[in-house]
């Protein structure tokens, strides 16, 4: 049974208002985005304050993580008319740093890397003086896959953990713990020069010993940032909320990351891997 009662530190205004011009805009460009796929709750303040996370590879994954919202099953070929799309929006938007994520393409060769690197290739020619930040599935530890996405020198690439290892079977079934570090090691020993991150979501089970050995993993990737957000069901019938995590619980897990090696952290109720991305990007270097 999900939690019902919410803390008072649970509380996000919604202002549809907010929601409309990019909505309209992102429909003519036909993009998507994971703000409204992941029905994010962060969603009309950062359309408000004209950005967005850009979720490439359509809107259907071919993944099933218990806590996400993207539905799951045959998604459609990639769109070629994606990559410049997106950087025309982020023209538009004028962003100075620019995210971008997809959903999880285990049936393409190269999980979609390629179509990731046309993205951050037209952004750059485009938008020359912009950032780019980009949250990538695993792609199954293909070191060909991963090495298009270095290639084309993102500064910062995120794979997120999500959550501690002992919940992944019930959390993430397709993926692997384990795995997931890999990818992150991988690509801070192919280039160092990229920024690495990762997110986790807290509420659902993890112990605080299991988080902390989690932030003694990433030192060992050299995994430079992380975000930690609490995770808020995105419906009913998705995994069961256990927890309200406690503000002053955020505070200390991130003096303890910090004090782990961690180089920046991100952590509160409603941090999200790409909220305020630019700020805590900019921030960070």
């Amino acid at each position: 049974m999900q939690l019902n009662k919410k803390p008072e530190w649970i509380k996000k205004k919604v202002d549809l208002n907010s929601l409309k011009a990019m909505n309209n805009m992102l429909k003519t460009l036909n993009l998507h985005t994971v703000c409204q796929s992941a029905k994010c709750p962060n969603i009309c303040e950062c359309f408000l304050k004209n950005t967005a996370t850009f979720m490439i590879l359509g809107d259907i994954c071919t993944r099933n993580c218990t806590f996400c919202a993207i539905p799951n099953g045959i998604p459609q070929p990639p769109d070629t008319n994606e990559p410049i799309n997106i950087a025309k929006a982020s023209l538009k938007l004028n962003l100075k740093h620019i995210v971008i994520t997809s959903v999880t393409r285990d049936d393409l060769e190269d999980g979609g890397a390629n179509q990731f690197a046309k993205c951050i290739d037209e952004i750059k020619k485009l938008l020359p003086n912009s950032t780019t930040e980009i949250l990538i599935p695993d792609f199954n530890f293909n070191k060909n896959a991963i090495n298009k996405v270095i290639s084309a020198m993102p500064n910062v690439i995120n794979h997120n953990l999500e959550t501690v290892p002992s919940l992944y079977k019930k959390v993430r079934p397709m993926a692997n713990y384990q795995q997931s570090l890999q990818v992150l090691k991988y690509i801070k020993e192919s280039n160092n020069t990229i920024i690495t991150k990762t997110g986790i979501m807290l509420g659902i089970g993890e112990t605080k010993e299991e988080i902390i050995k989690l932030f003694d993993d990433l030192v060992l990737m050299n995994c430079d940032m992380l975000t930690i957000g609490q995770y808020l069901p995105p419906s009913n019938n998705h995994l069961i909320l256990k927890e309200y995590i406690h503000p002053d619980v955020f505070a200390e897990l991130k003096e303890i990351a910090l004090s782990k090696g961690i180089k920046s952290v991100a952590s509160g109720t409603y941090i999200r891997s790409s909220y305020n991305a630019e700020k805590h990007f900019f921030g960070h270097i």
